[in-house]
């Protein structure tokens, strides 16, 4: 049989659109061949669909979506398809489905076992778990197909709900394979995170070497609100060898024929960590402005690394005639900052306009009782924070003038600690290095040079001590730890939830405890800042939800 993959971006909530690329897909499937199509997780109604699952009538049009789609389907091709339904049963719990599509009709039904509920996954507010009974194949053609359902797959996995539970749910790719199985299929919507897309593909292995039957695997692509997913859809035949990978961060449609002669198996070239950095970060941005209806956004540029690394993937997401800048130089600003983001402006080729700072800064200087704050302390925490908001405000005002989505560019470390300003470079409508460390700027900053072959972020951005220029000499190391230090400390505390403790065996005690304080104690800042990509196991957003007015002593632990 002649099987097509098909990795679609599909916009949540857009049934009609959605339906319609299937349609699409179908439609190239068929020209090529394919007797079978798969689609990935909710192609219908997109992933995630969060609460607009539980909007009366939704569901209900997702299966009138699901049943029209049948109809229009030629009949000679059989369309795997993953949709919530409500079709048979009871009360609000509805179900995360994948449907056989065939001669016009919804033949086979399956429903989704493990709902994850970790992280950024929260489907057991919505879905039920699958009756066991109905954990079966789906015959067709001949073949027996062991389909089911993202999570499915991930039965015993060491940072899934189902390791630890009381009364563990049973491995349903064990339950298909024992059935007989011809074939393990998995339809997913899997969000990306750095090496992702090693880790699936050696837990599809492992139930490869286990069972001995072939197993195709089609992930959703594209970026929808803080997630992306990455494709990287593939097949394995029946003794682990790669046979089939599909394209990474964007759409494609390939074919495998379960018939033909085993070739040699493909040798996959991984992608560095800066390439799918850049690659996530350019996909995130420009789905969420299109999805959005955004055409352009505005950004200040600084002179530092961030706002080069923000409008540098902006250019590339939306193409630089969309991408606006602003240098708002204050009275601390060095020289080389302005002639650092003229260049960084025209090696990009944007838009740019230069708008000094100082007067309005000096307006306030002359209020009554504002005025004598700031002139009590000079360039204190008032008066630097006053300039960040001076900034955000005239990058708001193009950005309500023209229809422009603002970007706020602070990245992840900066955000932990609290080194930036609420309403001031916090402003904005999307946060694109939100889940980026500083380490990780340098590093998809140089990057994009090596990638364009030429000078894009001039050497002055990649080499200067960072600063936010708010105070005379001001450079960030005088407030923070040296970088490679305090983002080591962070991705422990963060990504591996390590304890103080634990993580002072390898940084020095007191510098551990000051970054975990600092950590905590601007949770309420983190809570108000634009929303931005998940890059990493755990991003700052949706999938930590930690307590704003908390108290905790590290030294009790």
């Amino acid at each position: 049989m002649k099987i097509a993959l098909a990795q679609l971006n599909p916009t949540v909530g857009d049934l009609r659109g959605n339906c319609q690329r299937i349609l699409e897909a179908v439609q190239r499937a068929e020209q090529a061949g394919a007797e079978l199509v798969l689609f990935s997780e909710l192609v219908v109604c997109g992933y995630p669909p969060k609460d607009i699952l539980l909007r009366e009538g939704f569901i209900a049009a997702c299966d009138r979506a699901v049943e029209k789609l049948a109809q229009e389907i030629p009949v000679n091709i059989g369309v795997i398809v993953g949709h919530p339904t409500g079709r048979g049963l009871r009360g609000r719990r509805m179900a995360n489905a994948a449907s056989l599509l065939y001669q016009g009709a919804v033949v086979e039904c399956v429903h989704k076992l493990l709902l994850p509920n970790y992280d950024v996954f929260d489907e057991q507010r919505y879905f039920r778990h699958a009756e066991l009974e109905q954990i079966c194949p789906v015959t067709f053609r001949g073949l027996k197909l062991g389909l089911h359902i993202c999570e499915d797959a991930w039965w015993g996995q060491p940072d899934t709900f189902y390791h630890d539970q009381p009364v563990q749910l049973p491995d349903p790719v064990r339950i298909l394979a024992e059935a007989g199985s011809d074939l393990l299929i998995n339809i997913s919507a899997s969000p990306f995170e750095i090496d992702k897309r090693k880790r699936r593909q050696q837990i599809i292995q492992s139930h490869v070497d286990r069972y001995s039957i072939p197993y195709l695997f089609v992930n959703q692509v594209g970026g929808n609100d803080d997630l992306v997913f990455d494709g990287h859809s593939f097949v394995l035949d029946q003794n682990s060898q790669l046979q089939l990978q599909m394209a990474s961060f964007k759409e494609d449609l390939q074919l495998f024929d379960t018939e033909a002669a085993v070739e040699s198996p493909l040798e996959i070239s991984p992608l560095s960590r800066d390439e799918q950095l850049f690659d996530a970060l350019v996909l995130g941005l420009r789905d969420y402005m299109q999805k959005c209806g955004f055409t352009d956004c505005v950004l200040g540029l600084s002179g530092g690394i961030d706002s080069a690394l923000a409008a540098a993937v902006a250019a590339e997401a939306i193409g630089p005639q969309h991408v606006h800048g602003l240098l708002l130089p204050s009275r601390y600003s060095s020289d080389h900052s302005v002639v650092d983001s003229l260049a960084l402006a025209e090696n990009l080729g944007i838009d740019y306009e230069t708008v000094p700072i100082d007067s309005v800064h000096q307006a306030f200087e002359n209020l009554p009782v504002i005025g004598d704050d700031l002139r009590e302390a000079p360039a204190g925490l008032a008066d630097q924070n006053l300039q960040a908001r001076i900034r955000g405000a005239n990058v708001m005002v193009r950005s309500n003038q023209h229809g422009w989505m603002a970007l706020a560019t602070g990245n992840k470390s900066e955000l932990a600690m609290g080194y930036c300003t609420l309403y001031g470079d916090m402003a904005g409508g999307f946060a694109v290095l939100c889940d980026v460390l500083k380490c990780d700027v340098y590093l998809v900053s140089r990057y994009v040079n090596q990638r364009a072959g030429r000078i894009v972020i001039p050497e002055n951005i990649l080499d200067k001590a960072p600063s936010a220029e708010l105070a005379p000499n001001q450079v960030d190391q005088d407030s923070l730890p040296p970088y490679d230090v305090l983002d080591g400390i962070l991705k422990g505390l963060i990504e591996d939830e390590r304890s103080v403790r634990s993580m002072s065996e390898q940084y020095p005690r007191e510098t551990v405890q000051w970054v975990a304080n600092r950590l905590d104690r601007n949770e309420f800042k983190r809570r108000q800042m634009p929303p931005g990509i998940k890059l990493s196991a755990r991003a700052f957003g949706s999938g930590r939800r930690m307590p704003m007015a908390a108290r905790f002593h590290w030294d009790e632990e």
